[in-house]
C-alpha cells in the first residue's frame, strides 16, 4: 500500500481528490486542516471548495476516528496526522521554522519513517515544496488527475495532401469522402500534391460521414469582422454553426479569439434572433479583497476587469453601426436584454437556456469550474470558450491541467463539439513581434 500525503493546494483544487487514489492510505497533515479553514469564507471557487472538502472530511467522521484512520468508497484509507514537536526538529535546520510548508513536510518525513516498507509520496501543486521535498529524500509529484499533454493537444484542424481529382470533385460535388480518420467537426486543408496552391477548406461531417466546405462569410462580413487567416475561417464556421453547441477556441494573445466569438454572437442575436441575448463573461480572481478597494458600487468595481470585453464590444459595434450609417453603443443593447457583460461568479448554480454564452479567458478556470458552467447550459444555449493555455493567472493551474486543456481532449469525439487552434497574430504587427519574441 502506498502512502500519499496531500498538500493544501491538492483540496483546493479538488476537493473530490481524496477518491482518485485508488486503494492507498491519504495523509492529511493537520497544518493542511487549518490552512483550509483560511479558505472558507472566500466566496470564490477556491472557497468553496474549502467548504466541500470539510464537508466530506466531518462526513467521514462518521466511519471512525479520522486520527486512527478510516475507510474510504475506493477502498483506500484517509487519516489526519499531527505534527509532532520532535518531527519539526528532525528536520534539516532550514526547515525548522514553525511554517505550514515545513510542518507538512515534517509530516511526510515522519510517515516516511513509519512506514518503511511502504512507497511514501508527497503530493502538491507548489512547485517550490516539491523542490524541497526532494532536496529532503521525499518522493514528490504533481496531482495529475486531469492533466493533459500540452504538447500533444488536439488542434482541431490538420493538412491533407490528396489527389488534384479530389480537389476539383470536392469543389464540383459540395463534397468529399473522408477516409482520413478525422473527429468530428474537425477542420482540414485539403493540398494538392502536385500544385501546393491549389488547395480546399474542408470539415467533417461526422453524421454524414462526408468532407464537407467551410461556410463562406458574407461579403460585408460578421458585423464587419472578415476572416484574415483560415485558422480564423475554421474559427467562424464553428461559432456560426448552430448544430455545434459547444466551441472551444486556443491561441495566443491577438489571434482573435474573443473578437470572432463575440462578432459571431452578436450576429446570431441582434441579426438572425437565434438566440434570445448574448451573454460574455470571464473569471475574476482578485473578485475578493482586490474588489473592496476599488470605489464604487460593484459595476464600477467590476468594471476593470470585464473592461477588455467592453473594448470589443465597443469595437464590433463601431464598425458595424458606421456601415448602417447611425449609432448604436453596448449600453443600449445591454439595455434591450440583447447583451450582458457579467462575471464569471454570478453565474454558478444558474440555468441559462437559448443565450449564446462566450467565456473568455477560461484558461483560469479548473477542470471543476468547466463543468460547473457548461452544465448550466439550457435548451438551445451554445457555448463558446477562448483561452490560452500558456497564459495563467491561476495559481492552482498550469498549462497541463487547466479547464480548458482538459475541456479540449476530452469533448474532441463529441459531434456537438468544435475546437479550433488559432496561431497567427492578427491584432498588429507590434503585437505579433512581441507575442513571438517578448
Amino acid at each position: 500500500m502506498k502512502q500519499f500525503i496531500l498538500d493544501t493546494n491538492v483540496l483546493l483544487y479538488d476537493p473530490q481528490a481524496i477518491f482518485k487514489f485508488q486503494d492507498n492510505a491519504i495523509v492529511i497533515p493537520i497544518t493542511v486542516i487549518e490552512e483550509i479553514d483560511r479558505f472558507k469564507k472566500d466566496m470564490n471557487e477556491t472557497g468553496r471548495n474549502a467548504r466541500t472538502i470539510s464537508r466530506i472530511l466531518d462526513t467521514l467522521r462518521e466511519k471512525g476516528s479520522l486520527a486512527e484512520g478510516v475507510s474510504l468508497a475506493g477502498g483506500g484509507t484517509l487519516r489526519v496526522e499531527l505534527c509532532e514537536d520532535h518531527a519539526l526538529n528532525d528536520m534539516p535546520r532550514d526547515l525548522r521554522d514553525d511554517k505550514g510548508d515545513n510542518r507538512i513536510l515534517a509530516v511526510a518525513v515522519a510517515t516516511k519513517r513509519r512506514f518503511a516498507e511502504d512507497p511514501v509520496i508527497f503530493v502538491t501543486k507548489d512547485t517550490n515544496l516539491r523542490i524541497k521535498a526532494d532536496a529532503i529524500g521525499l518522493v514528490a509529484e504533481d496531482f495529475e488527475s486531469d492533466k493533459v499533454d500540452i504538447q500533444e493537444l488536439y488542434a482541431g484542424a490538420r493538412n491533407l495532401e490528396v489527389d488534384p481529382d479530389a480537389i476539383d470533385r470536392f469543389y464540383g460535388q459540395g463534397w468529399l469522402e473522408a477516409p482520413w480518420g478525422l473527429l468530428p467537426n474537425e477542420y482540414a486543408t485539403l493540398v494538392d500534391t502536385q500544385n501546393p496552391s491549389h488547395t480546399a477548406l474542408c470539415r467533417f461531417d461526422a453524421p454524414q460521414g462526408k468532407a464537407v466546405p467551410v461556410r463562406k462569410i458574407p461579403r460585408e462580413g460578421i458585423w464587419s469582422i472578415h476572416a484574415r487567416n483560415r485558422e480564423q475561417q475554421f474559427a467562424l464556421d464553428a461559432l456560426m454553426d448552430d448544430n455545434v453547441k459547444l466551441v472551444s477556441l486556443v491561441g495566443k494573445a491577438g489571434t482573435g479569439k474573443t473578437l470572432l466569438a463575440i462578432a459571431a454572437g452578436l450576429h446570431k442575436v441582434a441579426e438572425e434572433n437565434v438566440y434570445n441575448r448574448l451573454l460574455v463573461s470571464r473569471p475574476v480572481f482578485p473578485l475578493g479583497k482586490d474588489l473592496g478597494f476599488l470605489p464604487g458600487d460593484i459595476e464600477e468595481k467590476l468594471s476593470p476587469w470585464m473592461q477588455p470585453i467592453f473594448d470589443n464590444v465597443e469595437l464590433l459595434i463601431s464598425g458595424h453601426e458606421a456601415e448602417k450609417r447611425h449609432s448604436k453603443g453596448y449600453k443600449e443593447l445591454i439595455a434591450m436584454g440583447l447583451l450582458d457583460i457579467e462575471p464569471l461568479t454570478y453565474i454558478r448554480g444558474r440555468s441559462i437556456p437559448n443565450q449564446y454564452l462566450i467565456v473568455d479567458e477560461a484558461q483560469n478556470l479548473t477542470p471543476h469550474e468547466i463543468k460547473t458552467i457548461v452544465t448550466r447550459a439550457g435548451e438551445g444555449t451554445k457555448i463558446v470558450l477562448t483561452g490560452d493555455p500558456y497564459q495563467i493567472d491561476n495559481p492552482y493551474v498550469d498549462s497541463s491541467s487547466n479547464g480548458l486543456s482538459y475541456l479540449v481532449e476530452r469533448m474532441k469525439q463529441e459531434r456537438i463539439s468544435a475546437h479550433v487552434t488559432l496561431t497567427k497574430g492578427e491584432r498588429s504587427e507590434l503585437a505579433e513581434l512581441a507575442a513571438n519574441l517578448l
